[in-house]
């Protein structure tokens, strides 16, 4: 499965937006971004004027920066978001909020969607009962999402969900933090997604 590597406080940097990639570092004082908000690198406090591809190309980046998908895979999401009938930004907004990693993370069981996606993977987490090690899953209105039986999987969504306490949980979804499980109450609408990009943007860029 191909991943994003690198420094991902960068990311952050050059796209203009805190997109919390590093977790519990993106809440405190030693974000890069709220000590230096400029692109990175030696000339990254020269003003560069954006193209319109350019400007249109950065909402396609921090959306996928976002969610930590690749473009083959974001094409896929805007190809079956397009098909859908209504607006397609809104669709695919929503397809992307109803992956299985990002549930793990709104529900403050990963620090970051990259640890709830690690989390995944190596067998912690469960939905409906059973063992889920598929971070793409598209998770529907009345899932139950848990944590694995294993002592070591509740220890580890536990100490995140006591880290991340300031982490607002959306209303599509509901934490019962004491048996370190959640549900997807309904599905999530365009209105409830709280994500710094223009879909319109996304959209037009897509189509060329």
């Amino acid at each position: 499965m191909a991943r994003i590597t690198g420094a991902k406080c960068r990311i952050c940097r050059r796209l203009g937006t805190k997109l919390f990639l590093k977790g519990n570092r993106c809440d405190g004082p030693k974000c890069p971004i709220e000590k230096e908000n400029r692109p990175p690198g030696q000339h990254g406090a020269k003003r560069v004027r954006l193209t319109e591809y350019g400007i249109h190309l950065r909402e396609v980046q921090r959306a996928k920066k976002t969610y930590g998908i690749m473009q083959r895979q974001f094409r896929r999401y805007f190809q079956e978001a397009s098909r859908m009938p209504g607006n397609t930004g809104d669709h695919l907004m929503m397809l992307l909020e109803r992956r299985l990693d990002n549930v793990v993370y709104r529900l403050r069981m990963g620090a970051s969607r990259a640890q709830a996606r690690q989390l995944i993977l190596h067998g912690h987490i469960r939905v409906n009962g059973k063992r889920v090690t598929i971070p793409s899953l598209q998770t529907d209105a009345g899932d139950l999402v848990e944590a694995s039986r294993r002592e070591k999987s509740q220890k580890i969504v536990k100490e995140s969900l006591l880290g991340k306490k300031d982490q607002q949980i959306p209303s599509w979804l509901k934490l019962a933090e004491e048996q370190g499980s959640g549900t997807v109450v309904t599905l999530p609408t365009a209105q409830e997604i709280q994500v710094p990009v223009e879909t319109q943007l996304i959209v037009e860029f897509m189509s060329r």
